[in-house]
Formats: C-alpha cells, sequence, structure tokens
C-alpha cells in the first residue's frame, strides 16, 4: 500500500543517511522502524497473547518437579 506521509526535514535526513548504509529501499527502512515501533508499543497485544498461552497451559502441580525443587534447595548453599 503507497502512503504520503509528512515528517521533518532532519528526520528524513537521518533516514535517508541510515537507508544509504544499510543499503534499503525507503520503504524497507520505514517498514522495519513501524513494525519496531508497534511491538514496543502494542504491549496489549503481547500481554493477550501470553494470557492466552497461559490459560492453554497445565497448571497443577507436579509432585515430582516438587520433590525435586526441594531436594536441590536443601543441598544448596545459601
Amino acid at each position: 500500500m503507497k502512503v504520503a506521509i509528512s515528517i521533518p526535514n532532519a528526520l528524513f535526513e537521518r533516514a535517508e543517511r541510515l537507508r544509504r548504509q544499510e543499503q534499503r529501499s525507503r520503504s524497507a527502512l520505514f517498514a522495519v522502524a513501524l513494525t519496531e515501533y508497534l511491538a514496543r508499543h502494542a504491549s496489549d497485544e503481547v500481554t493477550q497473547a501470553m494470557n492466552r498461552v497461559c490459560a492453554d497451559v497445565d497448571i497443577e502441580p507436579d509432585g515430582f518437579l516438587q520433590a525435586a525443587s526441594q531436594e536441590v534447595l536443601e543441598r544448596s548453599e545459601w
């Protein structure tokens, strides 16, 4: 999809320098930048995904795992 945007000249010049340095197209540079921005700022999506995974995980205590953990703790120096 083509989109026209306005950005400050100084920001555009910095983006152009990076684009040339990385030998990317302008579209690729802005796509990567927007993807990273959304990943950092869309924390609700990450939280929802983690909640879905946690809801599917068996949360019943594992007796063997508890006993083994207790033994390791008892043998460890604090």
